[in-house]
């Protein structure tokens, strides 16, 4: 019997005994589904992680310097203490580094804090991101506007009170108007609304449309306390991911220069990049692939039973055919190949459905969560090298009892 007419006596046998099939092809398909759509969300999270959070929290191929890292894991009260004995980064401490760097890159400052706006039109609102910020912010972090414009080079030299808002600011402080030329008000001084930002969606909860930004040089620096010299941070961006690690070896060499350490002792600030940023991510992430493929191992071992038995039934049930084939000249493993090809077949059927069930509840999770989701296809493969897999072990010892079979035996069975 050939490979392909095996294939299509296991689909056929499917075809006939449906109910026995469908028990049959259960634990595989179950076990299947939940490795798709485990990993889907798992997937979905990394791409959102990695893709948005990276992209337009922090920048693509940038890197911030900082006093100490602002996204950091369960750290030891002693670091804590180390970390507000640093000495503040400055502004001289950026013009240093801007002086450093190659023509290609960018840099720009940017010091961050919350804070609460007040219009003429509302009686009162959230708290935004606030950003006193040198104008190449938006080249860097790829901020454009719906209206409007950005503001330049010439109003940060002035120190201009314009303001550049997102989407929500607009729809809060300014309702049902348009925002260009209306004032808006940090601390007690006016500023100019001059552009709107698009629409940028949600980093973990926190929607970057609530956030304002001005010139660094203007009142808002002072607002959010540049003034002390205490500086939220400088963004670095290299003009290529391979350049990257460069700029962050010349812009290390600056500062350490400039505080005049030792060779043996450490950095007295932080770099934090997205890897950086994501490194406790991207282990996460590693445990929870595994246990999406772990876990739903328990359904692929009950399927593998399951498909066991009934392939040692179909044996019995089959003994004078094979005894038939044998008499014809079929040997051992012409037989022994027939029952694997069936078992892998009816274990890869199963798989598919469960790969076709994974997609449909990763979407149904995608929509009824916020949880996104994306199929990966490497974990399809996966699945049909399993579903196959599953059936060839489940398989081989009905298998070899048939082909053990004597003929004569065989033919004599009812």
């Amino acid at each position: 019997m050939s490979f392909f007419e095996a294939i299509r006596l296991a689909l056929t046998q499917i075809r006939v005994q449906k109910l026995k099939s469908f028990f049959t092809l259960l634990g595989v398909t179950i076990g299947v589904m939940f490795l798709i759509a485990v990993v889907s969300v798992v997937e979905g999270m990394g791409k959102y992680v990695e893709e948005d959070f990276a992209g337009k929290f922090l920048g693509i191929n940038t890197f911030n310097v900082r006093r100490f890292p602002d996204i950091n894991g369960d750290e030891t009260e002693a670091t804590r203490r180390e970390w507000s004995r640093r000495p503040p980064i400055t502004e001289e401490d950026a013009h240093a580094i801007r002086d450093a760097l190659p023509a290609e890159a960018q840099w720009a400052i940017d010091d961050v804090d919350w804070i609460t706006p007040r219009s003429a039109y509302v009686g009162g609102g959230p708290q935004v991101i606030a950003h006193a910020a040198t104008p190449d912010i938006f080249t860097i972090k790829d901020l454009n506007v719906t209206s409007g414009r950005v503001f330049g080079e010439q109003e940060e030299l002035l120190g201009a009170a314009v303001v550049v808002i997102g989407t929500e600011v607009a729809s809060h402080f300014l309702p049902n108007l348009d925002p260009i030329g209306r004032e808006l008000r940090f601390g007690s001084i006016p500023f100019r609304v001059i552009g709107v930002l698009e629409k940028q969606g949600t980093v973990f909860g926190l929607s970057l449309d609530r956030q304002v930004l001005a010139p660094y040089s203007s009142a808002m620096g002072r607002i959010l306390g540049s003034a002390r010299g205490d500086l939220y941070g400088v963004i670095v961006q290299a003009p290529s991911e391979g350049a990257l690690s460069d700029a962050q070896n010349l812009v290390r060499e600056v500062l350490r220069k400039r505080r005049k350490l030792h060779p043996l002792q450490a950095d007295n600030f932080a770099f934090e990049s997205s890897e950086s940023a994501l490194s406790e991510w991207q282990t996460i992430k590693r445990y929870m692939v595994l246990a999406g493929i772990v876990l739903p191992a328990i359904g692929l071992v009950v399927g593998a039973i399951v498909i066991m038995n009934i392939m040692l039934v179909a044996v019995a049930e089959r003994t004078r055919e094979i005894g038939i084939r044998k008499s014809l000249g079929a040997r051992r493993r012409d037989i022994l190949a027939q029952f694997l090809i069936e078992s892998a077949t009816l274990s890869v059927v199963g798989a598919i459905a469960g790969i076709a069930l994974g997609a449909a509840l990763a979407e149904l999770v995608e929509a009824l969560s916020p949880l996104p989701a994306s199929v990966a296809p490497w974990s399809v493969a996966v699945a049909v090298v399993i579903g196959a897999g599953v059936g060839i072990v489940a398989g081989v010892y009905p298998a070899s009892r048939a082909a053990r079979l004597d003929p004569i035996a065989a033919l004599r069975s009812e």
